[in-house]
Parts: C-alpha cells; structure tokens; sequence
C-alpha cells in the first residue's frame, strides 16, 4: 500500500460517491463486529474486518493513503452481508458507506479485461434489459441440455484458465417455463386483506419460477389481490452492490413506474435481495422521483404474511428442516422471525437450528463469481453447519442462497434438498387441498398454474 505525506488534507476520494465522513468517522474501534464478519472469521486478517475497512476509508479520506489496487482489494473482498452492523453497538452504517466505495472503485479502479466485458454485458446490459435477459436464459438452457456441454467441459475448459471453468460451473440451472411480468391479475376468493404488486424481478423469473407462481398462490390463498405489473425489470441491487449506479437509477426510475402504478397498499418482494435494496431506495437512489415512496411500500412476502391473517395448512407435512437466514433478510431488513413462524406453521415439519444463522452463506450477488476461493471456504463452513443438523431440507428465501448452497453442499458431500421457505407452504397448501377456486385475469400460464392448485385437475378454467 503507499502512503502519501502531506501537509494538507486533501481527500483520495475524488467522485461524488465518496462515502460520507459521518458514516465512516462513526466507528469506534470497539472490535464487536470482528467475530460476526465471515473473511474475518476466514483469514484473522485486520484489513479484512469492518473495522479494518473503515480504517483505510478513513486513510484514503486523509489522503495518508491512495487508492491503490492493494487497497481496492481489501474493499472487494467484503461480501456486503452486513452483519457487523447488528453487532455494532455504535450504529455504523457499513454498508451505505461500502456502497459508496464500491461506486467510487467503478469510476476509479482499472479491472482486468474480463471483468470489464463482464460488467459491461451482464450488469449494464442483460440485467437492464428483461427481454434480453431471457433470450439469454433459453440460450444457457439449451446449452445446459445438450451433449454439447459435456464436449465443452472435457475437451475446451481443461484447456482454458480456471476462472472460464469455475465460471462455467457456476452457471444457475436454468428453468423451462420462465415467470413473466405480464400484468395478470389474481384475486382471492373472499374477503381482501390488501391489494399488493409483485416484483418479478430478474434472477428468479429464469431460476425459479415455480417459487415465484407459488407466491402468488399464496399470498392469494391468504386474501391478497396479487398483480405483476408490466413494465418493471431488476430491481437493480447487484448494481448498486458492483457500484454501477448509472444503470442502477435507471432500473429503479423503471420500477418505480412500474410498481407503483394502481396505487398498490404494498410491493411484494420474494428475492431478500431485492427487498433489502428496494428499502433503501431513499436513501440509495434520492434522486430518482418516487424511489421513496416504492422504498416505504416494499415489504418482504414473509413478513407480510406474518404480518396478516395467515392460514395454516390443514394436513401435516412431516419433514425435518433447517431453515438457512439470508443475510440480506436478517442483517438489513433485519427479518428473522418472519419465516420461522410460516415454517412452524406446517403440521409435523421439525425446525431444527443452524449453527452460526448470522454467517454469510458466501453467495452475495456476483461475489462467488468475482472472489471464488473465498466464497468456497465460507459456502463450505455453511454446508458443514447444515450437515451438523442432519437436516435433509434446508430452507431459505434468496436465489442466490438457494445456488450457493446447493453447490457448497455438493462440495461437501451432504445430501440435502435446498427449497423456498414459500415452496415448503404452498406445498403444503397443496398436499391439504386447500386451495379455493381463484379468480384471475391476465395470461395464461399462472392461471393454469393456480387452478391446477385449486382443484387438483391440471389446466381447469378459472371460474370469474
């Protein structure tokens, strides 16, 4: 790292998204935050904690330090999971002031080649664009089902460096039938507790689109009127956390428009990604009209059923689970109870406890992409915590979870099923029968969906 020797204070940080003094200067060195941050855990490295982060802002900010790439590296290596500031007694916004940083890296650090094409197809391009990022999911799918993959993986990828190998395998199994925002409408049978929209989002829709139609059965089920607005696309969060606020701000301009429209009394989110994001809208993206107002409206779809009357499945489902904490559900929206009372609700399901629930899973957005060797080490010390349980079913609420599990429990050799947290209620809405016949306008594919739910016969009419 090199030092600079002045006499006057000058700044290092030269971009308007320098982090704010306030927030970085709130630190008081006390420590708490050392044993619940995972690369911490993982190297013992001061320069890797929060605390030591903070301390280099605070050098740069000085100008004692430049921005160098050694410096930029401690930066990257952080996961965002934000659990030092549920253990920080001092209140230290950590991650609005990383936020910051990473957004000043974008205008500032020269990455590799690969990175910038990387940043520039997938962050500035695919995710922006929700047609695009289709056409490029059917593309992966069919390459995932083909025998062409396995002449790829043994003859080309043994060949070429080890990122295009590990990138290759990191690759999120894609789905056949994707879910699209095409402006349905479903609405429960008897009385409304609330009329919400979905976001659709941009990961889940070609990942898991099973879950999110199984969303909208429930939250039906249990008196909302769900809409999934057209219009809307990502919500922006693997940008913002990248520090690509330019695309981010025209994604939220987009949702916002979108979202917003029928005046909704709530914006569902099913991704602890997007909810965590959309929820600091205000203060992310102040700039964007009506970002406060979604932030204010978003809620995540546990904690809105908890929130309400909720309906308990009428069979048991005799199952033994772990239930896995994304962090951007506990440590930012800090939601913790939420899930936990929709999965004690199922008759015969055992909640067996996770060790250290507070651990990142190591997946968080692109980050076991971009520092893959730490994001195996800490997915691995997850996989053995689950393993310990002896559950067989592990439940989360994050795709990106959801991925990082899979693979790390596959690493390690524990067979075990990862699942939704609503997968595991609409399945047992389903195994009960309880679902009632629902009204539904819109395109087809979710009508048929939720009345082969209701009635138990595959494609049956919804009668409005």
């Amino acid at each position: 790292m090199k030092s600079v020797a002045n006499n006057t204070r000058t700044s290092g940080f030269t971009t308007p998204f320098a982090p704010q003094e306030a927030d970085i200067y709130k630190c008081v060195q006390c420590g708490f935050c050392l044993n619940a941050c995972p690369t911490y855990l993982e190297t013992g490295l001061e320069a890797e904690s929060p605390r030591g982060r903070l301390t280099l802002m605070k050098a740069v900010n000085e100008g004692r330090l430049e921005l160098t790439d050694d410096v930029a590296r401690h930066w990257d290596l952080c996961l965002q999971c934000r659990a030092c500031e549920v253990a920080c007694p001092s209140g230290v916004p950590y991650g609005r002031a990383m936020m910051s940083v990473r957004a000043e890296m974008a205008q500032r650090v020269k990455r590799p080649f690969r990175v910038r094409m990387a940043r520039r197809i997938g962050l500035r391009r695919i995710l922006a664009r929700p047609k695009l990022m289709r056409g490029v999911g059917r593309v992966v799918r069919r390459y995932q089902r083909s025998p062409f993959r396995n002449f790829v993986r043994q003859r080309l990828l043994r060949r070429a460096p080890s990122y295009m190998g590990a990138s290759e395998r990191a690759l999120p199994l894609i789905a056949d039938n994707f879910f699209i925002a095409d402006g349905s409408v479903t609405y429960p049978n008897g009385e409304v507790q609330g009329k919400v929209n979905l976001l659709a989002g941009c990961v889940m829709t070609i990942m898991d689109p099973d879950t999110m139609r199984a969303a909208v059965r429930v939250l039906a089920h249990n008196g909302y009127e769900v809409r999934v607005p057209t219009g809307q696309g990502c919500c922006g969060s693997l940008n913002l956390h990248a520090g690509e606020r330019v695309t981010a701000r025209e994604m939220v301009a987009t949702n916002v428009g979108a979202l917003l429209a029928g005046e909704p009394d709530v914006v569902v989110t099913v991704s602890a990604g997007c909810g965590s994001t959309m929820k600091e809208y205000e203060e992310l993206v102040p700039d964007v009209p009506g970002a406060e107002e979604l932030a204010h409206k978003t809620m995540d779809i546990h904690e809105l059923l908890a929130s309400g009357n909720v309906k308990p499945p009428s069979v048991p489902m005799p199952m033994q689970v772990t239930y896995q904490d994304p962090c951007h559900l506990l440590s930012t929206q800090r939601i913790s109870d939420a899930p936990r009372r929709l999965l004690d609700m199922v008759g015969g399901l055992e909640r067996i406890d996770l060790p250290e629930p507070n651990i990142c899973c190591g997946s968080a957005g692109t980050y076991s992409l971009s520092q893959r060797e730490m994001a195996e080490r800490i997915g691995d010390r997850k996989a053995q915590n689950i393993a310990s349980t002896g559950a067989k079913v592990v439940a989360t609420a994050n795709p990106g979870c959801a991925s990082q599990i899979t693979s790390s429990l596959a690493r390690n050799g524990y067979e075990a099923q990862v699942r939704y947290v609503i997968d595991i209620l609409d399945d047992a809405y389903r195994r009960g029968n309880d679902y009632a016949q629902t009204v539904y306008t819109g395109a087809g594919a979710i009508a048929n969906d939720l009345d082969a739910a209701a009635t138990g016969t595959p494609g049956a009419t919804a009668n409005p």
